[in-house]
């Protein structure tokens, strides 16, 4: 509070401007951001050091496509070994960071956990670069307009999301805190697509165009699925006050399961704890609330064409 006061006291711009008021009580901690707030001084993890995570795993999972300093094959390795010691570095800080967070408490132990955490991280990457370009072929073979696969990976932007996804869902396995969804609300902020890092994604996931996809937090959706624009994965309510908040609590299952090779045409809403069955298709603008059985197509009814005069019908 002391120094407080002597930076109000040497700026006369606060002083000049009747600020001095507004600096103390905006200092204050009120009775509601006590609840939030958390118990520990301990630094939060930073959003600016988890783009650098992500952006370094793209690095290493499409090396010579985003770094150009690994297009030489023979330096490739030694380019992958320093962004891999970088990624360690700063996800091990990351990751104790959350784990402070989410224990309100500092101790050696979290450093050493953090380690050991950004280690097997670090081992799965190989299946994460596997996985992604499974979903690279699935989006360039779903999409007449890629020219090549290249193409799919430099500029679309659900490729941006499923790493992102991708990503977190390892990290929220491995049951670490927080920086899951510090990833995949960033990529649903530049990419409009907005996947929860518990979803269950098989491989070979295609999204066309992506803008206003949300896939919720406990669905599943098997191998060689796509979703077209607009598609909502959602639940059919709120979540029940029983079910255990915290973060180490099983969640109820609450949104649809999407088995093998299903397609989702563009603002279909697929609510509930529903199922549908492989080899389904389900056209644009439907709302489904039901399970749908293997081999289905739905497709909505014809629209009644009613002639209106003068305005009348707006």
């Amino acid at each position: 509070m002391l120094y407080l006061c002597s930076m109000i006291d040497a700026n006369p711009m606060i002083n000049g401007n009747g600020f001095e008021k507004d600096v103390r009580l905006l200092t204050e901690v009120s009775e509601q951001e006590a609840r939030f707030v958390p118990k520990t001084d301990s630094p939060m993890p930073s959003v600016a050091s988890l783009c650098e995570v992500v952006d370094l795993v793209r690095q290493l999972v499409f090396p010579g496509y985003f770094d150009r300093r690994q297009s030489d094959k023979e330096l490739r390795s030694y380019h992958i070994g320093v962004n891999m010691e970088r990624l360690y570095d700063v996800l091990s800080h990351q990751i104790r960071l959350a784990l402070q967070f989410h224990h309100c408490s500092e101790c050696e132990a979290d450093e050493k956990r953090a380690a050991k955490l950004a280690q097997q991280f670090i081992d799965q990457l190989p299946e994460v670069k596997r996985l992604l370009f499974t979903d690279v072929e699935a989006i360039f073979n779903n999409d007449p307009a890629a020219a090549t696969p290249s193409e799919v990976i430099f500029c679309y932007p659900v490729v941006q999301a499923m790493l992102h996804y991708r990503v977190a869902h390892v990290l929220q396995e491995m049951k670490i805190p927080v920086i899951p969804r510090i990833i995949t609300e960033k990529a649903h902020s530049e990419t409009g697509i907005d996947i929860h890092p518990c979803a269950k994604i098989g491989e070979y996931f295609a999204i066309d165009h992506g803008t206003g996809v949300v896939i919720g937090q406990t669905c599943i959706i098997g191998n060689h699925v796509t979703l077209y624009q607009g598609v909502t994965l959602g639940a059919a309510g709120h979540r029940p006050f029983a079910t255990n908040n915290n973060f180490d609590g099983e969640q109820l299952p609450r949104h649809p399961i999407l088995e093998d090779n299903v397609t989702v045409y563009s603002n279909s809403t697929l609510l509930g704890r529903i199922t549908i069955g492989h080899d389904t298709i389900i056209g644009g603008n439907i709302w489904v609330t039901h399970d749908v059985p293997p081999n289905s197509r739905l497709r909505q009814s014809k629209f009644v064409d009613s002639q209106f005069e003068g305005g009348l019908g707006i």
